[in-house]
């Protein structure tokens, strides 16, 4: 396959050269390129010689893949990488990109991967294009969806060679379906998904709530709260009232906090341990995203036996809500409790929820189903 250079939507894509490789090896100096791709590390000059030089020219020959340098056209600076990194006999193709530190937040790869799909189609006739990433890798999911992926969903394991050994995400895109040059598409700048891959694809914040005349700090669970997690959870009230495990025991508190980690990553959920002003664990919340309605999430929260009856959770609850409605864009958020449970009604009263009404065996509960109580806090309550 001959090399080939494509000019599309204010982008050149071309093939690599020599004269790269330095600013080859300065992009990839970049923690988010080292954390989220295959490159080696550490990056030394020798890996960008090779891979503009012998790697990307066995590509081409073998016609194995098709990698682009992504350039701005009129200055020819290097903008990033973007091409198949592979090609089979079936007609599909794998995408693969990054983006040089210096031209984020500009779209670049947007439309440099938009310009590889619709040459991929259109000149190779590919049957169909994937695209895979590391759970986690919000940035690199968000440029799949506005180059038009559809993403299907993910991979246990994805890739067994890396170190993390972590799940992946995988999207896949078929002719006709390249959105046209200069669009937006339903995840440009400033809808949801754009907001919220912001959201998750940094580091989980802190959040802050006053309690009496004290701080409470809503962080994510570190191993100095297993303990803890473990006395809550073998509680009489907490066996009776949740689903946590029975007995429970330090393995379940180590899950629950890779869970939380997880669930982050993959932007479904906000899992925090509440510290109380001396940051010692009284609690959890859970903010759960709904699957069938980006706008709604419903809450689950627990008191440690020792922090009860302070007033901690309602205004943990409080902080957690207002930040779902400001940061996440919810518009309802909903709580759930089995009836009985007026401990949890009353926390979530006390935070502004309004009470609904009884769903009939709304929920399974430790083998039989079971009335629960329903309530709900709207962005507008606040």
């Amino acid at each position: 396959m001959e090399p080939v250079e494509i000019t599309e939507d204010g982008v050149l894509l071309r093939p690599w050269r020599d004269a790269d490789a330095d600013a080859v090896h300065k992009a990839c100096q970049d923690p988010d390129i080292q954390r989220w791709t295959t490159v080696p590390r550490p990056y030394l000059p020798e890996h960008a010689l090779g891979f503009v030089t012998e790697m990307s020219r066995k590509a081409w020959a073998e016609g194995t893949g098709a990698p682009f340098a992504v350039c701005d056209p009129a200055t020819g600076e290097l903008l990033g990488s973007c091409g198949l990194i592979s090609i089979d006999r079936a007609g599909t193709g794998e995408i693969g990109y990054w983006t040089a530190p210096w031209a984020r937040g500009r779209g670049v790869m947007v439309r440099a991967s938009r310009a590889v799909a619709r040459w991929s189609f259109d000149t190779l006739g590919l049957r169909r294009l994937i695209w895979q990433a590391e759970v986690g890798n919000h940035a690199s999911r968000l440029v799949a969806l506005r180059a038009g992926f559809r993403i299907d969903g993910r991979l246990r394991l994805a890739d067994p060679a890396l170190p993390s050994g972590a799940d992946g995400w995988i999207g896949s895109l078929l002719p006709g379906e390249v959105p046209a040059p200069g669009s937006t598409g339903p995840a440009g700048p400033g809808t949801l998904a754009a907001r919220r891959a912001a959201v998750f694809g940094r580091p989980q914040p802190i959040l802050f709530a006053t309690a009496g005349a004290g701080e409470l700090r809503l962080r994510p669970m570190e191993e100095q709260d297993l303990d803890a997690v473990v006395q809550t959870c073998q509680d009489p009230d907490t066996i009776r009232w949740t689903t946590v495990p029975d007995p429970y025991e330090r393995a379940d508190a180590q899950g629950y906090q890779v869970y939380s980690q997880d669930a982050w990553a993959r932007g479904d959920a906000a899992c925090f341990a509440i510290g109380d002003p001396d940051d010692r664990y009284v609690g959890s919340l859970d903010l759960r995203l709904s699957p069938a309605d980006a706008l709604l999430a419903d809450v689950g929260f627990m008191t440690a036996p020792t922090a009860r009856g302070r007033g901690y959770l309602p205004a943990a609850l409080v902080a957690l809500c207002a930040w779902g409605f400001t940061t996440l864009g919810l518009a309802r958020i909903e709580w759930k409790a089995n009836v009985g449970n007026n401990a949890s009604r009353r926390v979530a009263e006390k935070a502004g929820f309004t009470f609904e009404g009884t769903a009939r065996d709304g929920v399974q509960h430790r083998g039989e189903r079971v009335d629960v109580w329903v309530a709900a806090l709207l962005a507008r309550d606040l």
